[in-house]
């Protein structure tokens, strides 16, 4: 596999778009996922060709890809692998730097009973990624070892630079493009434990559907996949939200959502707006800490009880599709309580404590 059994590929997506099939998409990110599987020239125009195509957006593409990484990626061990676990995760991209608000939602949920493996990474187009605010919070975050078994807790995350070593080598590639490629919106879709459902938040509304038939041919069992009115890449506390879902062999059913369907108030995203990563994290401690004392970190000017609802109705959102509760409201109670108890803290610590 070099760059000379890359070149008919690169030559059939450029004459014949139409006629890139899956198998073909697969054979390509091998190369480009190997050691000289392709020269920088090639994996530059095999990325541009494949955004002027508009395949790039498209399911069998996007499932073909997510397919071919993974067999790149590092094995994951999972212990209990027959429980249901989620995960909670968005594309990026979408520009308003919000508060970490997946991140978040991922261990209230996890306090209220659901097991999340969450897979993330740092900032690219934000202030604080996961893999930012968790850091800030005293999680060392290691690479794994090499016999590491994903432990049953209620909280994990999975940092994904530790176990997509090809993504990393194809970073400076991609970022010497001047638009965004597949590889921005791929994450989602490659989390090494292979998570039975998600909530997953996409930037642009024709993404929605994509991303749902891709879930649905990678075996995800239940998701949803959202975005906000403002082409937010979560359920937005500020308004309408689209959401496409499933759950199990169901047919994906498209449908808006709004604050007022968890019995939230509606706020304006500005107060939901995100810090730096260690006020974010301080933040965050503080909404998890029943009748904290901690001090808000001055620099930091949005709405407490906004982010904590941002949050719930997150949080909430990831509990139905886990089947944990019937309804949204149901959910947000759930998760209102996982605060409230000190449980959603006791599975952050847990997290904390076993790496």
């Amino acid at each position: 596999m070099d760059e000379h059994s890359f070149k008919p590929l690169l030559l059939k997506l450029v004459s014949d778009p139409l006629k890139f099939e899956p198998a073909d998409v697969q054979l390509a990110i091998d190369h480009l996922a190997s050691p000289n599987g392709a020269t920088p020239a090639q994996i530059g125009a095999f990325l541009t060709a494949l955004k002027l195509s508009g395949l790039d957006k498209t399911p069998g593409v996007l499932s073909a890809s997510a397919t071919a990484m993974m067999r790149h990626s590092l094995l994951v061990r999972v212990e209990a692998p027959d429980d249901l676990y989620v995960d909670i995760v968005g594309t990026g991209g979408d520009g308003h730097n919000t508060f970490n608000v997946s991140t978040s939602a991922a261990i209230v949920a996890a306090g209220a009973g659901v097991r999340v493996i969450k897979h993330g990474n740092k900032a690219s187009t934000s202030s604080s990624g996961s893999a930012d605010i968790l850091r800030a919070l005293g999680c060392t975050l290691p690479a794994p070892s090499a016999n590491y078994v994903i432990p049953q807790v209620p909280f994990t995350f999975l940092l994904a630079s530790h176990y997509h070593p090809a993504m990393a080598a194809l970073a400076p590639h991609r970022k010497s493009l001047p638009f965004r490629t597949l590889f921005n919106i791929l994450g989602p879709l490659i989390n090494p434990s292979r998570p039975k459902g998600m909530v997953l938040g996409v930037a642009e509304p024709a993404l929605g559907l994509v991303f749902a038939q891709a879930l649905q041919t990678l075996g995800v069992r239940r998701a949803m996949v959202v975005c906000g009115a403002e082409c937010l890449d979560e359920i937005s506390i500020a308004g309408p939200t689209t959401i496409w879902s499933f759950i199990d062999s169901s047919a994906i059913k498209e449908e808006v959502i709004s604050p007022e369907h968890f019995g939230i108030q509606a706020q304006p995203l500005s107060h939901v707006a995100g810090g730096s990563a260690s006020d974010n994290a301080t933040v965050l401690l503080k909404l998890l800490t029943p009748n904290s004392e901690l001090s808000v970190p001055a620099t930091f000017t949005s709405s407490l009880s906004a982010i904590t609802d941002f949050i719930l109705i997150n949080a909430a959102a990831l509990l139905f599709i886990a089947g944990i509760v019937d309804s949204y409201p149901e959910g947000v109670a759930r998760a209102r309580r996982s605060i409230e108890e000190g449980k959603a803290l006791q599975a952050l610590n847990m997290f904390i404590d076993q790496v």
